[in-house]
């Protein structure tokens, strides 16, 4: 093992960290203010990541495949939460959990009907196709800007709840949504925008995901799964805890899934570490989260007194 290879994996855990905080980001606002188990989030993603592939491919412009995953999936967002699940709302889990996994199935098949069943290879930007030099070793340029970018956006949702009058109605939605919607606020209105906002978060995931994975039917269930277990480990309702969460969560799964299989056979004969070591990587996350619900159910970063804290 190289200093240069750690590096570098590490660099990788941070990249898939920063696209798994825009996943549940967006997932927990939803949860924490609305209390609504959103399954689809993962379609949401995948759409993202189909509407900038579509766009990429027909204008040879990065930016614009952008600004069209984030519009797209946070316009299908509120059409979804205008028309389709604001009924739900007041519903109890299970039914939102099936009407959810519903949209899963519908959400597919609308993918297969207009794109097909196989996969599109959207290209990485020509001005993030080079690498750029960190640390004494060269790392691809474009893997670097989905952390820089991540970052961003996460500074920018950061100030956006803390430092805003939005923001403030979104943490009090949160905490009391009865008290806020009996003060005048249109809590509907904010509910939406707050799924919207989710929405486009989730599509700029999927956008900024495209160029290093395939874009395919399907592709938001496994991306869902992760993004179920940060929330679990960083705190239900807490942005904080999906941002950590996130990080955590990236870094394991990289380094477990880069690693694993050397320290095994460090410990066990090759045809046993052979066997044992990328299995054991795949559970390394799933283990931490067991571990964190047994010692801290609540989470490692908790929502304080309101739950985007």
């Amino acid at each position: 093992m190289t200093t240069q290879l750690a590096l570098s994996q590490l660099l990788n855990g941070l990249q898939l960290g920063v696209l798994l905080f825009l996943m549940a980001a967006g997932l927990t606002l939803v949860f924490g203010i609305m209390s609504f188990v959103n399954l689809a989030h993962g379609s949401l993603y995948m759409l993202g990541a189909y509407f900038g592939a579509a766009t990429f491919a027909n204008t040879d412009s990065f930016l614009l495949a952008l600004l069209a995953a984030v519009a797209g999936a946070a316009a299908v967002g509120l059409v979804l939460d205008r028309f389709a699940l604001t009924r739900l709302y007041e519903r109890d889990h299970l039914d939102q959990v099936l009407a959810t996994f519903g949209l899963i199935l519908f959400f597919n098949e609308v993918i297969r009907i207009i794109w097909g069943p196989g996969s599109i290879f959207m290209q990485v930007p020509e001005a993030l196709s080079a690498t750029v030099e960190l640390f004494g070793f060269a790392y691809p340029a474009y893997r670097f800007a989905i952390i820089v970018a991540g970052l961003a956006v996460a500074l920018g949702l950061y100030l956006l709840i803390q430092k805003t009058r939005i923001g403030m109605l979104i943490r009090a939605g949160a905490t009391n949504p009865h008290m806020v919607a009996s003060l005048g606020v249109d809590i509907k209105g904010l509910n939406t925008l707050v799924f919207a906002l989710g929405a486009g978060l989730a599509g700029l995931a999927g956008v900024m995901a495209g160029p290093i994975i395939s874009v395919q039917p399907g592709m938001g269930e496994p991306v869902l799964i992760l993004t179920l277990v940060v929330i679990i480990i960083g705190g239900l309702g807490s942005i904080r805890g999906a941002f950590y969460g996130a990080l955590i969560v990236g870094v394991v799964d990289t380094l477990g899934r880069a690693f694993m299989p050397t320290v095994m056979r460090a410990l066990f004969e090759r045809n046993t570490a052979d066997a044992a070591g990328p299995a054991l990587a795949s559970m390394l996350i799933y283990l931490l989260m067991a571990v964190v619900l047994a010692l801290r159910p609540q989470g490692l970063f908790p929502a304080g007194s309101g739950a985007t804290r």
